[in-house]
């Protein structure tokens, strides 16, 4: 499929339509089974697996291009694809469709004193708007929970990401037709051109939800334009902090992880904070696993003068999501210290204590306001497959509706259903 050039007029009215056709089959996917559903994810997952030498040639021409325009080291990490991830994408979506339907779950019920029973039941969002970049498998997951929720979906991934993008469409596309349900389901924005997504943000008629996944300069923009409610997150500036009463082996194990798994997720920690009781003890144990990862620490002056192999961090570095293998490193003098350091410079995404003293680990999960808090564990399970979703379709850093990693839970919203036998209002 060529880019579609159009002018703005065109590309209005093409926007348009794709929003009534996403309509249209999100009426269609409401009277769907939840059989019928599952077995459209079930062939897609199928369909993924047996179509990975094609998906593997379009990424790698995507990578190709994505070094010759400059792509970071990080931002090709997250467009790259290889037998092992498609395999992974397609378990998730085999993941999905085991997960129960929410769309009819009753959630809360009640028998007024005249008779009335009414609940209050989950029903799909509508049509969701993706709006992506670098991230192939975005198309799969995103596309995957939605139509479990009951949701249409309209994509608009990146450029770099485009033949990545296609290849995978086509295999959803034919779970879709093997379930006998409509490929405007999921359907992919046909041009890159960057209008599209102006045009999405106005589409408050046709798209019920718009979710960004991508940099900040996408995230903002989204938010600031938008007259579609958003779920979003702008980064994910994640706290791993190490209290005096942590076991050494563990911290750095946990800190190791969460730093150097994969750098380029949003859930890799960003920022390490250590009490200043133990830093002589831990700090040079935790940073030697970490400079044998290969990562570049920058400390505050106290950190630095444990371990003089750090450079300078600055104020710039407390705020920063680094994306790469590199790790901020801040002494803090106690627990409320770290606390106050995670709510002034943090984005509300995913924090961690790493330590054996139960209250101390309570106070913390209680008393940061993120919208993940661990104890004990790494940031990098800051996931939805990990939470037992399948997979996720971002995670939100707001405090309405959605928090955390989205599934298909939190792709609904809920009405009120209301029985009677002959009830009138006095």
């Amino acid at each position: 499929m060529d880019d579609i050039r159009t002018d703005t007029e065109s590309l209005t009215t093409m926007m348009q339509d794709m929003g009534t056709a996403a309509q249209n089959a999100a009426r269609a996917l409401g009277r769907a089974s939840t059989e019928q559903k599952n077995n459209a994810l079930l062939a897609m997952a199928a369909a993924l697996r047996a179509g990975k030498a094609e998906i593997l040639a379009a990424n790698e021409i995507d990578l190709a291009h994505g070094h010759d325009i400059g792509l970071t080291a990080s931002l090709l990490d997250r467009l790259a694809l290889d037998s092992a991830r498609i395999a992974g994408i397609a378990k998730g979506i085999e993941d999905i469709a085991a997960l129960p339907d929410p769309v009819g779950e009753s959630i809360a019920d009640q028998i007024r004193p005249n008779g009335l029973s009414i609940a209050r039941v989950r029903m799909p969002l509508g049509v969701i708007g993706i709006i992506y970049e670098s991230r192939p498998n975005v198309t799969a997951d995103t596309g995957a929970l939605c139509l479990k929720a009951g949701n249409a979906t309209i994509l608009r991934g990146g450029s770099e990401a485009v033949n990545s993008n296609r290849a995978i469409l086509a295999c959803m596309h034919i779970g879709l037709r093997a379930a006998n349900l409509t490929i405007d389901t999921i359907a992919l924005v046909p041009t890159q051109d960057r209008a599209a997504v102006g045009e999405m943000l106005t589409m408050n008629d046709k798209i019920d939800v718009i979710v960004p996944r991508g940099g900040r300069s996408l995230v903002e923009r989204v938010q600031n334009e938008a007259r579609v409610p958003v779920f979003a997150h702008l980064e994910g500036i994640c706290h791993t902090y190490v209290h005096e009463d942590a076991d050494i082996a563990m911290a750095q194990d946990i800190v190791v992880n969460a730093k150097m798994r994969r750098t380029s997720i949003c859930g890799a920690t960003e920022t390490l904070l250590i009490d200043r009781s133990i830093a002589q003890t831990h700090l040079p144990k935790i940073a030697d696993g970490l400079i044998d990862a290969g990562c570049v620490l920058k400390g505050d002056d106290e950190a630095r003068a444990v371990d003089p192999r750090m450079e300078v961090a600055t104020e710039d570095d407390w705020g920063r999501e680094h994306l790469e293998a590199v790790l901020s490193v801040r002494v803090v003098e106690s627990l409320d210290q770290a606390i106050e350091h995670i709510e002034h410079y943090g984005s509300s995404h995913t924090e961690a204590i790493v330590t054996n003293n139960h209250e101390a680990a309570e106070t913390f999960l209680s008393n940061v306001t993120s919208s993940i808090v661990m104890h004990n564990a790494s940031t990098q399970f800051a996931d939805g497959g990990e939470f037992g979703m399948g997979a996720e379709i971002g995670i939100s850093t707001g405090k309405m509706h959605a928090r955390g990693p989205i599934g298909v839970e939190q792709l609904t919203t809920f009405k009120y259903v209301v029985r009677g036998n002959g009830q009138t209002r006095p």
